[in-house]
């Protein structure tokens, strides 16, 4: 089974070509020849970027040398009234006294302690989803987006969506989402500091996103100053602190924080729950051996859920939710023997890094099983990026790996998926989203 990917572009590469084929979606801008490239230099009167698809390359960026490749100031911008300068965006010791808090709260046996908020939301959307499974098609967007945000806001602050101020977030958030549709452009571009914009409303939105979020960081520091707060990951990061300096994070800090694991935590698992939805329907043979896995309860039966976990994986393949990132020289390079100066832009887009044909074996196909091979160990390895690689990894990489799997057997455990009539087309917003939605039939397996 081949699933769509977006159109590439041909012909030569042109600043005002890419510009124009961005209003439409950043990856169909791109051209096909990054699919077999190992790198693609551009370079114009305002940009002057590398996309870098060697593995060497990227051990080079992200995991040998990190701190002489920064994150680009120029694609932080275009999220920095929601997230501020939170551990996603910001660099140098900025970015080491984040993680040096962030770090332990998700540690294995925080995972652990995690897992019946993770489960409780499972059940909850199962559910919720009751009603929609008639066998008439629905977006399985939205759906996956709510149980996405359940866990967080249940594992973060020991709240269900339902909450008030909770939901009020996820609402905001879809907002926030119509209201910058895509990552900034002027990032993605490498364009100059002063082509950067915000619209009013996105700044609106973020304000407001920010407003709802302070009032629940006050409410847990009341908490903890009185003793009778939860034990849960907001409580863990609020009272850790940074063990080289004896600094907690300070209010705005935890703001940035929250919003950074609201963006990285839920639209990131929206979107590869629903892409993972989306390939079983139209895998019937992986969907039964999904379905047929052992119903998970507790911790310890993550281990039993191989198929989900392959599925998912693959869907991360296909589908990794942030597509595209930029670093940046801090010093004057050479680059598989082209001259990269100081300041350069360095595209890493896990999105043909994880579909290239000279790293990948059937590297367009829906192939779960792949990472039981040679060739899918080494890819895994060496070219698989989902949550990056190196010290700048997603610090929820494992929290996902846990989280993923057990939504998706629990929803395919309950519901068969069926397609719609429309194929979905991936396009590049916040994260990795259907061009209108991903259109699926559920229907209850008792049935």
């Amino acid at each position: 089974m081949i699933p769509p990917k977006p159109p590439a572009r041909s012909g030569k590469p042109s600043l005002w070509r890419f510009i124009r084929d961005f209003r439409r979606d950043i990856l169909s801008a791109q051209s096909g020849k990054l699919y077999r490239a190992w790198m693609a230099e551009f370079k114009s009167p305002l940009i002057h970027s590398f996309t870098c698809n060697d593995p060497a390359l990227l051990d080079l960026i992200l995991k040998k040398r990190p701190l002489d490749f920064p994150k680009s100031g120029r694609m932080a911008a275009g999220l920095t009234p929601l997230l501020g300068n939170s551990s996603f965006i910001s660099n140098g010791e900025t970015w080491r006294h984040q993680r040096r808090i962030i770090d332990p709260a998700f540690e294995g046996g925080r995972l652990r302690e995690a897992f019946p908020a993770m489960l409780a939301a499972s059940d909850a959307a199962v559910a919720r989803i009751a009603p929609l499974a008639t066998g008439h098609e629905i977006d399985i967007e939205p759906e996956t987006a709510h149980v996405a945000a359940d866990v967080i806001f249940r594992t973060l602050f020991s709240l269900p969506i339902e909450d008030e101020t909770a939901s009020g977030v996820f609402t905001a958030f879809r907002a926030h989402q119509d209201a910058q549709p895509m990552v900034n452009l002027g990032g993605l571009m490498a364009l100059p500091r002063w082509l950067h914009f915000h619209s009013r409303r996105t700044k609106r939105t973020a304000k407001h996103i920010r407003g709802l979020i302070e009032r629940l960081v006050r409410a847990r520091a009341g908490q903890i100053a009185v003793g009778t707060a939860p034990d849960d990951l907001a409580t863990k990061i609020m009272t850790t602190p940074d063990p080289e300096t004896g600094t907690r994070f300070t209010e705005v800090e935890m703001v940035n924080e929250v919003a950074t694991f609201f963006l990285a935590g839920h639209e990131t698992a929206a979107s590869a729950l629903a892409w993972s939805l989306y390939l079983l329907s139209q895998s019937p043979e992986w969907q039964d051996r999904v379905a047929a896995e052992p119903e998970v309860r507790d911790f310890g039966g993550i281990r039993n859920l191989g198929a989900a976990r392959a599925v998912f994986r693959e869907a991360l393949r296909l589908y990794p939710p942030v597509a595209m990132t930029v670093r940046e020289c801090k010093h004057a390079e050479t680059l598989r023997d082209r001259q990269a100066p100081k300041g350069a832009q360095l595209v890493i887009s896990p999105f043909h890094i994880h579909r290239h044909e000279r790293l990948w074996d059937n590297p367009d196909g829906f192939d779960p099983a792949r990472w039981e091979t040679e060739n899918g160990k080494a890819c895994q390895r060496d070219a698989f990026l989902p949550f990056s690689a190196g010290p700048r990894a997603c610090p929820g990489a494992g929290f996902a790996m846990i989280e993923g799997p057990l939504l998706l057997s629990a929803l395919v455990r309950a519901y068969h998926i069926a397609p719609g009539q429309e194929v979905p087309v991936p396009v590049m917003r916040l994260t990795l989203r259907g061009k209108g939605g991903i259109r699926l039939k559920l229907i209850p397996r008792q049935a």
